[in-house]
């Protein structure tokens, strides 16, 4: 029998139009199975690319919440601090970059009694990942806003400080002057007469092949460095075009293969401008492979100033930044958010960077004297007198 109009509803049917949004809500409303939204929230590469983001983008809509970001109050107090990243971590043990940065970490969760937990995708999943850390809160490393688990991750209910990560207001963060220190580097080289470069940026995380950099408001670290690097050429009249940028994973290797890339392609630059320390120096072991000098037929500045930098042959000119503070003011705002969680305003906090100058860098070859290198170069080798 229909209520009289008038009548009050029972508390079942307010109770039922305000349930939960669940996985088979999200299911029936993306056209999958519900597996298809388990696999969307917790193993995204078992799916095609396109049909994890439109789960996620009707998930978002319908405000549904996977169950595995969920926190219970037994889950606080941990007294430990988790370090994310959006790479594996055979990849971040493998930068130096994240040595250094992990030690200034490190160095405030023992002073202030903490443990330090990493965390990296599980089976490829972040969000997999942040659900099974028992954590007090997050910093988070490198984590762009355009990541496609990211507004998954701003919902886990835990303070997160952001580094060199997106400008989310909402969350505290640490970065670098980037663009600042690029176009320093980018001066630097137009005052030594250089006309000729190539900018070798950092591929995000599990994207071969893209370059880490977008318009409008999500910007990362590499976004901000060419925006410094095209600036700071501008300055000379030099315009950087797209063809003279590309991007390699941030590591010793990426470095050589950047550079013998270049080459086969019959760029023949005078200077590279290297978004990292370790590409810089690759470039350096690829250049001397193929015969070129450092720097009198080619100037080479990185970006760091890793401990590796003044060790390397010739010693490296790079920007500096501040890395081991990085970690430690992280934690510092952490730690903070953590004891005060009502506090109304997230800190947002930029280290300043400067130009190193050291050997890598020299006054631009004349380009006669250049080409005679490379003719020398291609020119075949003599044979031996026959006996």
């Amino acid at each position: 029998m229909a209520p009289r109009p008038g009548a009050r509803r029972p508390a079942s049917h307010l109770r039922t139009s305000r349930r939960r949004v669940r996985s088979a809500d999200v299911a029936r409303e993306a056209g999958v199975s519900k597996t298809a939204v388990s696999f969307a929230f917790n193993s995204p590469q078992r799916l095609n690319a396109t049909t994890a983001a439109k789960i996620r983008e009707v998930a978002e809509a319908m405000g549904y919440r996977p169950h595995v970001l969920t926190r219970s109050p037994a889950q606080h107090n941990t007294m430990t601090i988790g370090l994310l990243t959006p790479q594996v971590l055979s990849v971040v043990f493998g930068n130096p970059f994240y040595a250094e940065l992990c030690a200034g970490v490190a160095s405030q969760t023992d002073q202030a009694g903490y443990g330090l937990l990493f965390v990296s995708p599980l089976h490829g999943s972040l969000v997999r990942a942040v659900g099974r850390a028992m954590v007090d809160g997050f910093v988070a490393v490198g984590l762009s806003e355009d990541h496609p688990e990211v507004e998954q991750i701003r919902h886990a209910g835990l303070p997160m400080v952001l580094v060199d990560g997106a400008a989310l207001p909402e969350h505290a963060s640490v970065d670098s002057n980037d663009e600042m220190g690029a176009r320093s580097a980018a001066r630097h080289l137009l005052g030594l007469g250089h006309r000729d470069f190539i900018v070798i940026g950092v591929e995000p995380p599990n994207m071969p092949g893209l370059f880490e950099y977008s318009t409008g408001p999500t910007e990362s670290v590499a976004s901000r460095r060419l925006t410094g690097y095209r600036r700071g050429l501008e300055m000379g009249g030099i315009r950087l075009r797209d063809d003279r940028v590309v991007s390699v994973p941030a590591s010793f290797d990426g470095g050589v293969a950047a550079f013998h890339r270049i080459w086969e392609d019959g760029l023949r630059p005078t200077a590279v401008l290297a978004m990292s320390d370790v590409i810089a120096i690759g470039v350096i072991w690829a250049a001397r492979e193929l015969g070129l000098r450092v720097p009198q037929d080619l100037s080479i500045v990185g970006f760091d100033d890793l401990d590796v930098a003044p060790h390397s042959n010739p010693p490296l000119t790079t920007v500096h930044q501040p890395i081991r503070q990085k970690g430690e003011e992280s934690v510092r705002l952490l730690l903070r958010m953590i004891a005060s969680p009502d506090a109304a305003r997230p800190e947002h906090k930029t280290l300043e960077t400067r130009l190193i100058i050291r050997g890598s860098t020299a006054v631009a070859p004349e380009r006669p004297a250049l080409r005679t290198t490379i003719r020398r170069l291609a020119a075949p080798e003599p044979r031996a007198p026959k006996s």
